[in-house]
């Protein structure tokens, strides 16, 4: 009887066993590939120019660096990239999707780890064993649902009122920081501990949105009030930091929700009465193509358009971006722009509203 599921638990076993290894940037000195790129056509060349636009960014005085994530990058090996960057003082606030922060960053932050396959696996095999499959990236179903229920519990811990994204994921860095991290020094503790705040303006369509479902439910079933997470709040805060970061960057990894989001901040001030200056500078990392006029295809200068971006300085990278990422975020820091940085943990804004 228990020998099929000693089978399973083998072959499970065995296609979880390589785990997805983090670039680390301060372990090489992108630098020359960059110049060298400078000097070449096509990609590489505008590789090459949105490294150099990041940099103008982070040299100029004042200028506040926005980093936003869509798709899967965490989880294929640039998630200490995206950390980094925090640390280092290279991005003063982040826009991502909810799977980004949630079902890769903090579920690493539980101890748990994402695995390369490898080789082609018949997806109902992986259905069967409870394996998840992101191209060619595995992720334990089991772990991430730990994650799940991770979520249900802080959001059980919390006063049953609205919260916006930032807000909650405020108290998933403050839950970490208080020993609760199995791995240190995750995107989400880091951005806690560095004042700088994190948006995910679909929270719930990540694990987040299976925990606090199973939260609202729980509290319904026993008559009591529950948390709620409110959208509209999370739209108003980044306005909020627009206006008080006046000259601002964008450094997007795809596309989404998060770059229409992060973008559309401009337009929302104005709306407000208030004058805010497009994003100076903007860099785009995509792989979506712009034909089909959908899935956030939309280029920088055609944000133009719509008052959102400055075309002075930007720059579409039509590339897979952890091919490009480590390079252009390496390059920053070894050029040490950041070094003169002051911080301005804008979550700080928000102090007062937690009492």
């Amino acid at each position: 009887m228990n020998a099929p599921v000693q089978i399973e638990s083998n072959k499970k076993a065995e296609l979880l066993a390589k785990t997805v290894q983090h670039v680390d940037i301060t372990a090489y000195d992108a630098r020359p590939v960059i110049d060298a790129m400078r000097g070449m056509s096509f990609s590489s060349r505008d590789t090459a120019r949105a490294a150099d636009i990041l940099n103008m960014a982070l040299s100029e005085k004042g200028c506040s660096t926005w980093l936003t994530l869509a798709g899967s990058t965490s989880a294929g090996g640039c998630m200490h990239v995206y950390r980094d960057m925090v640390k280092f003082g290279m991005i003063d606030a982040v826009v991502a999707t909810g799977a980004s922060i949630v079902d890769m960053d903090f579920f690493e932050a539980l101890g748990f780890k994402h695995y390369q396959a490898g080789g082609p696996v018949d997806d109902n095999e992986l259905r069967e064993l409870y394996i998840d499959r992101i191209y060619d990236t595995y992720i334990d179903e089991q772990e991430l649902q730990t994650c799940d229920h991770t979520i249900k519990e802080i959001a059980d811990s919390l006063e049953p009122r609205p919260y916006s994204s930032r807000e909650f994921i405020f108290e998933m860095g403050k839950w970490l920081a208080a020993g609760h991290a199995k791995k240190p020094g995750s995107l989400i503790q880091t951005a806690f501990e560095e004042g700088v705040p994190i948006f995910c303006p679909a929270f719930t369509d990540s694990s987040a949105g299976f925990g606090l479902v199973k939260h609202q439910v729980e509290r319904m079933k026993a008559g009591k009030p529950y948390l709620t997470i409110d959208a509209i709040a999370d739209f108003r805060e980044l306005t909020d930091i627009k206006i008080k970061a006046g000259t601002t960057a964008l450094f997007m990894v795809g596309g989404g929700v998060p770059k229409n989001f992060a973008q559309d901040t401009v337009v929302c001030a104005e709306i407000l009465g208030i004058e805010a200056d497009m994003h100076k500078y903007a860099v785009q990392i995509t792989v979506a193509d712009v034909r089909d006029g959908a899935c956030s295809s939309s280029t920088l200068k055609e944000a133009s358009s719509w008052g959102k971006v400055s075309t002075t300085y930007e720059q579409m990278v039509f590339a897979e971006a952890t091919t490009v990422v480590p390079l252009i975020a390496s390059d920053a820091y070894w050029r040490g722009a950041w070094k003169g940085r002051e911080k301005p943990r804008f979550a700080e804004l928000f102090a007062a509203k937690r009492g």
